[in-house]
């Protein structure tokens, strides 16, 4: 006996005593928002470019271009935040964050791409911000004389150290790792408090030297402007660059199952995070900016006082000739060539590299954190092959430990490329796509007016979440077009590759609202359209029963209505007992995913009646929706009709779920399909063929017809036929008239065991007779239909045709049915081949007029 759930299943003989469960496990360690995730945003947006490339990115845009910059990032980011808050707060985001939000809403297809790639934008943004901190070690190491190797190498073996490190923290859990973060946090308010306070104090000259000044409005007023330099001096470049630097908002995101309410955390967090963070880049630019020339020698012997004579640059005008390096390009100091502007403004230096290292190492740490995550949770799902193996998780936590030795692996490939800027430029791409599919994900889901969409967060407007999407990609472009389009490349690729082999899970996604929003709202706009001989499709209602039991009936129909009309197998369930409605629901499921895996377009249709006649009657009536109606009725034929009583029906079993190959399955090569049109039912019995002939499996068949005549007018018969045929657009040119249809049928060897001999009964006894035995065939009946000569034609001319197509004979209204099936039988029997009996309602559905 088992107790179960959505997610788990746990044994109730199993469960622990209450008092020694809490003694042998403690809860799992969950957050708020503030720590959880406002915090952990505000670091990982906190991370190396604040302090190692803001100043030097303000000193080429200018301070004008660079807010612009920054206020383009945070509506990016704001518009991607709110779409993110609608999301999660629509329902429980358990883990995964960006991947399974993204899935949840927009389906596997597009979910599963992003999900990797966001996975892989993580790993590389842990190795952008591992570099960073690097760079600020080797220029440490360089000061004190403690150069390992040399520029290059040196930061790859700090990082690759620093980075380990990190990895052994995250494995300990996120104890140590929250633990972590705050001392993070803390180091970076006391090197922020130190940086404003240092830009208020008097500069002595070691400073001034290198190009670092109070506030000035002269200064201000020159860097409001750009002024671009070298193969990186553009706006757009510059934003690639910048960027990187607000991508850390979905932090909390990523971590969701370990937040103690999620959907109350991840709004407020995120959007505080974005506020207070946007005030500090802003405020960065503008004081550094204010109180630095970008260009200066930092040789203290520039000092010239008041002599400017000949004195070129800003910095003349507080008594510095810094000409002789602004001539030839040579200036190592000021905002545009020293990386430190904001160590050289601070009190005390060293306090900025102590904010330099708690911003990169705690936003490399929440990278690391992240990625795992994300990519255990599509693991766990099971879309890709190969990579469940990273699914497993441990502890009381469900550390992802798999995935973060994973993650470890690609973040020192990268850190090996020991360049800042151009991980910068990639992760750029990576991170831009999954906001335009976050953002994407929220219109959709708007626009699709599901009633299942109702975020608890109301602050956000789909066309606000759509504008945002657009930006997103456009900006990929403007940024870097062939990473562009590479990451869209690579996301078509896993996106097919999961088209092609459609995982069999159901999440409700806003693509399912999508497709039954247009699937409603053309059914009714076709309601409203005229029917036109020129739009006939042969729409079915196939009787198959289970259709597993019947598949080349199945796949028959299914080879000339794929991707061209309706097709509905029909199954009538007569079993009469208490238990029949679960029959019918329990067998659903799995028949359809029957055809599914046949690759069959069609709809599966139980009904339960209390006899097959009268569930086919009401099955005919109640089939199709609107347009969609069936207009074609196609049933199999019952071989052993003379061993069956006409009171049996059929019990809907469970059957076989093999797929079983038939006839139609097979390529038919350059065989014969023959058709015996005997009389005109408005052309069905021509459109059949043809439009089996448009399949690659029976494109090479050749298409003949028979036709009835005499021998007197048969070429003049025949060209008619050719004629027709060719106004039709039928693409059949052998036509062959038959003069010899009238002799003896077979029926009457046939019918023996069913006739009624009637002929010695009196008027009484004969009509008590009839109606104890409705079906059986009087004597006269017997002796007069003898009129089916087709049978000896067919065999002659079809032995070894891969289909033959007959036109249904109609029976008398007072025909027997067991002289019927006789007819049928000996038209039919000594082929080879699978014989279709057709006919039309002499209802047109051929034409040659244009209208």
């Amino acid at each position: 006996m088992g107790i179960e759930d959505a997610n788990t299943e746990v044994e109730v003989d199993s469960l622990p005593a209450p008092d020694e469960e809490a003694q042998s496990e403690k809860p799992p360690v969950r957050f708020g928002w503030l720590v959880g995730v406002m915090i952990r945003c505000m670091l990982n947006i906190w991370g190396v470019i604040l302090f190692l490339r803001l100043s030097w990115l303000t000193s080429q845009a200018g301070i004008v271009l660079m807010w612009l910059i920054i206020l383009m990032s945070t509506i990016v980011t704001t518009i991607t935040a709110l779409s993110v808050s609608a999301i999660a707060t629509n329902g429980r985001v358990i883990s995964g964050g960006t991947y399974f939000m993204i899935s949840r809403s927009l389906g596997p297809e597009i979910g599963a791409p992003i999900g990797l790639v966001f996975s892989f934008a993580n790993a590389l943004a842990c190795a952008l911000n591992t570099v960073g901190f690097a760079e600020v070690v080797r220029d440490l190491l360089k000061d004190f004389d403690a150069v390992m190797v040399d520029d290059i190498n040196d930061v790859r073996i700090v990082g690759v150290v620093t980075v380990t490190l990190l990895l052994l923290i995250s494995l300990a859990g996120m104890e140590w790792e929250a633990s972590a973060q705050m001392v993070f946090f803390a180091a970076l308010m006391l090197s922020f408090s130190n940086y404003l306070v240092g830009t208020f104090l008097p500069m002595p000259k070691e400073k001034q030297a290198l190009g670092v000044f109070s506030y000035q409005v002269d200064i201000l007023v020159a860097n409001l402007t750009p002024d671009w330099r070298g193969p990186e001096g553009n706006f757009f470049r510059t934003f690639a660059v910048f960027f990187p630097s607000a991508t850390g908002i979905l932090s909390g995101v990523n971590i969701c199952g370990d937040l103690r309410d999620p959907m109350s955390a991840i709004p407020k967090g995120t959007l505080f995070a974005i506020f207070f963070t946007t005030l500090s880049y802003l405020g960065i630019a503008l004081t550094s900016a204010a109180c630095t020339v970008r260009d200066a020698s930092g040789n203290i012997t520039d000092f010239i006082g008041n002599n400017t004579e000949g004195c070129i640059g800003l910095g003349c005008r507080y008594g510095w000739n810094f000409t002789e390096c602004i001539k030839s390009q040579s200036c190592e100091y000021g905002l545009a060539n020293n990386i430190n502007v904001l160590g050289q403004l601070s009190g005390f230096y060293y306090f900025i590299t102590l904010g330099v290292f708690a911003a990169s190492l705690s936003s490399a740490l929440g990278f690391l954190v992240s990625a795992p995550k994300i990519f255990q949770c599509l693991c766990k799902d099971k879309i890709y092959p190969y990579i469940f193996f990273f699914a497993k998780d441990y502890g009381k936590n469900d550390e992802p430990l798999r995935a973060y030795v994973l993650c470890f692996i690609i973040a020192v490939a990268f850190i090996l490329i020991a360049e800042l800027n151009t991980i910068a430029a990639l992760i750029s791409n990576f991170f831009l796509c999954s906001y335009g599919l976050i953002n994407f994900s929220c219109f959709h889901a708007s626009i699709t007016n599901s009633p299942g969409w109702r975020p608890a967060f109301k602050y956000y407007s789909k066309w606000t979440a759509l504008f945002g999407a657009v930006i997103s990609f456009v900006l990929m472009f403007l940024f870097t077009w062939w990473a562009a389009l590479v990451t869209f490349s690579i996301i078509i690729f896993l996106f097919g590759y999961v088209q092609y082999n459609k995982p069999q899970v159901n999440w409700g996604s806003s693509v399912q609202a999508s497709t039954y929003n247009m699937a409603l709202s053309y059914s009714v706009s076709l309601s409203g359209v005229e029917d036109h001989v020129k739009n006939f499709r042969p729409q079915c209602l196939v009787l198959t029963g289970p259709p597993n039991k019947r598949p080349a009936l199945v796949d028959f129909v299914g080879s000339f209505t794929k991707h061209i009309s309706l097709m509905i197998c029909g199954d009538i369930l007569t079993v009469s007992h208490y238990n029949r409605k679960n029959r019918a629901e329990n067998a659903t499921d799995w028949l359809v995913k029957w055809l599914n895996q046949r690759k069959v377009r069609s709809f599966y249709t139980p009904f339960i009646s209390d006899s097959l006649r009268v569930g086919v009657q009401y099955l005919l009536q109640a089939s199709g929706l609107g347009k969609l109606k069936p207009n074609t009725l196609v049933m199999g034929f019952k071989a052993n009709w003379r061993e069956s009583s006409p009171e049996t029906n059929d019990v809907s079993d469970k059957g076989s779920s093999d797929q079983v190959q038939t006839v139609f399955q097979t390529n038919q090569g350059k065989k014969n399909i023959d058709v015996y049109w005997i009389a005109d039912d408005g052309g069905l019995t021509l459109l059949v063929p043809y439009l089996l002939t448009r399949r690659k499996k029976w494109g090479r068949c050749k298409v003949r017809v028979f036709i009835v005549g005499d021998e007197q007018n048969m070429e003049d018969r025949r060209n008619e036929m050719l004629a027709l045929l060719k106004r039709f657009r039928l693409d059949f040119n052998d036509v062959t008239v038959m003069t010899d249809s009238e002799n003896c049928p077979h029926a009457k060897r046939e019918c023996r065991p069913f006739r009624l001999h009637d002929e010695q009964q009196d008027g009484v006894g004969l009509q008590e007779l009839r109606q104890t035995y409705p079906w059986k065939i009087s004597d006269k009946e017997f002796e007069s239909e003898r009129k089916v000569r087709l049978n000896e034609i067919i065999r002659k001319n079809s032995q070894h045709a891969a289909l033959v197509l007959v036109n249904l004979p109609v029976p008398q209204s007072d025909c027997p049915s067991v002289l019927y099936m006789a007819w049928l039988d000996t038209l039919t029997s000594g082929l080879h081949c699978p014989v279709v009996l057709i006919r039309g309602n002499q209802q047109n559905v051929l034409t040659f007029y244009c209208q």
